[in-house]
């Protein structure tokens, strides 16, 4: 097929970032980080946990969000065939969480070619903005996105930890994973850049290619690797 009709560039390394959310009965929020927090080893024994945060405005309460690393898909079977017969992770984790949660979500994500996973400086507050873009691909909107995404970033109003572009769950999804000081600090650099006219004429352009968006604040859990 010739490249001009790519969707983008093509994915050579099959490293990809599963993103799960839990929903959780409100009466049971507690309990289930409580099990996790001492469980968690058990999980993380098998394969790599990126973050864990719970959700704190822009969505649903009493929500978990989390993110897993793996090599492939080969690798991702592996991990779920062996935390299957695992039976301290069944046993101590599994069935007594089971019945504090509500409802489960997946999406396979990976990481746009251009953006690779970034640890933040310290620890902080993290926004999930989550872009619903125009069927194309990146091909389509990437470079306009990337642009208004630098310009974020190389202004100083916030730090970027990751994108992503799903690959499994609703397509043509991008998922931004930013980080800021503090619910504070991430407010006042909003407004300021709402002010700057590099990431207004950025933002405008990008938009051409947006369908909608949404966005959660996230608070990272005591077992979090990202903080």
């Amino acid at each position: 097929v010739c490249s001009s009709f790519a969707t983008g560039p093509r994915q050579y390394d099959g490293t990809f970032y599963e993103f799960r959310t839990y929903y959780l009965k409100p009466s049971k929020m507690n309990a289930f980080m409580e099990n996790l927090k001492k469980t968690i080893h058990l999980r993380t024994a098998h394969s790599e946990l990126v973050g864990f945060w719970s959700v704190e405005f822009g969505s649903r309460m009493n929500k978990v969000f989390h993110i897993w690393k793996y090599d492939n898909f080969a690798h991702r079977a592996e991990v779920r065939k062996a935390l299957a017969n695992c039976k301290e992770w069944q046993e101590q984790s599994i069935i007594p969480n089971l019945a504090h949660i509500d409802k489960q979500e997946t999406e396979i994500t990976y990481l746009i070619p251009w953006s690779k996973l970034e640890k933040p400086p310290k620890e902080g507050v993290y926004e999930l903005a989550v872009f619903q873009m125009k069927p194309g691909g990146p091909a389509l909107w990437g470079d306009a996105f990337k642009r208004a995404i630098n310009a974020h970033v190389n202004l100083g109003y916030t730090k970027v930890v990751g994108v992503f572009h799903t690959e499994y769950g609703e397509l043509n999804r991008v998922h931004v994973l930013w980080w800021n000081e503090s619910a504070d600090s991430r407010a006042a650099g909003r407004h300021k850049s709402h002010e700057d006219p590099r990431v207004v004429a950025a933002v405008r352009e990008s938009v051409n290619y947006l369908v909608s968006q949404q966005n959660m604040l996230l608070i990272p859990t005591s077992f979090s690797p990202l903080k």
